[in-house]
This record gives C-alpha cells, structure tokens and sequence, in this order.
C-alpha cells in the first residue's frame, strides 16, 4: 500500500519538488529547409515540431521531433523523393537535442550545442547561434541550422545527371512558453 502511494506521489509531484528550475513546452514552430539545384531552389516547410525543455542546476536541456514526412515543398513528387532519400520510412522522426546554460535563455542571441537524429545518423553542431526575443512570457526563437546532406551521410539526389548542392541550411522560428 504505501509503495502505491509512493509512486502515485512521484507520479504526480510538480517538478519543482525535484528541483527543475523552470520547464519549457514548444508552443508554434516553422522549420524549413533549403535545396539549391542549379536550375531552382526548393524549400520544405513543417509546422508539426513538438517539444519540451527542462531548465535546472544552470543547464537547460531542450528535446525536439518533427515527423520527416510533414515536411511540405508544394510538390508531392519532390516531397516523397525526399522520403525515399532520407530514408524516411526506416526513419521517421528528426529530433534536436539542444544543451546551453540557463543564464543564454536571458541573452538576445543564443548559442547551442545540437545533435540531431536524421535519417538514422547523428551530426553535432557548437555553438550555433539563434536570436532571442520576448514576447511577455514567452521566448521567441529564430536562427538557421548549417545542416549539410554529408552530415547524415545522404547521397545528393541529381536533376538532369546535376546533384543538388551539399548545403541544406534549416531555417528554425519557435515560440516557448513556461509550463
């Protein structure tokens, strides 16, 4: 009996009696990416990403997962290509794990070390930098990831025998309110 109570308890304390020091939940989120081709450019947009963050001891450690196939070019052709390439199917999920100190979350740029989980690799970026803005209560997030299709260990798709260019830079806006 009183092991029931003590796991209800756990299960349904605040954080706070953990010692969390402030927790995060993505609220409105548009992530893009860019391929550039020397005959056009395409763009693939979500706005499906979810996450959260726990911010405690002076580090936060933010989690967030986008469904590869909600990613929209406006051409359904090129959107299943990109599954087929990015082994989509195999791996559904794209997740960022970002780790920076608490005192960034209070600076008008942020700089954070990522490491994301695409197409069943994972690459690591230091130190990228996003721009912080407040909105009352809530953060508003805005940078460009340097993601390249080396970095996932992606084969260049070609258009016309000419492979589209390396460089997939990820265009990230996010707003994150406290829970």
């Amino acid at each position: 009996m009183n092991q029931r109570i003590g796991a209800t308890f756990l299960l349904l304390a605040p954080a706070a009696l953990f010692g969390a020091d402030s927790q995060w939940v993505l609220g409105a989120s548009t992530l893009s990416y860019l391929v550039s081709h020397p005959l056009h450019e395409s763009v693939g947009v979500s706005h499906e990403a979810r996450g959260k963050g726990v911010c405690h001891a002076g580090q936060c450690d933010f989690l967030i997962a986008a469904p590869v196939k909600s990613f929209d070019s406006k051409d359904s052709n090129r959107d299943l290509h990109m599954l087929q390439v990015t082994r989509g199917g195999q791996f559904p999920m794209v997740t960022v794990r970002v780790l920076l100190p608490e005192s960034e979350l209070t600076s008008p740029t942020i700089h954070c070390d990522l490491e994301i989980q695409f197409a069943g690799q994972t690459a690591r970026y230091k130190q990228v930098p996003f721009q912080r803005e407040a909105r009352g209560n809530d953060i508003r997030i805005t940078g460009t990831i340097p993601a390249t299709l080396a970095d996932f260990k992606i084969d260049p798709p070609s258009l016309l025998a000419i492979p589209v260019k390396n460089d997939v830079p990820i265009k990230v806006e996010m707003t994150w309110r406290p829970m």
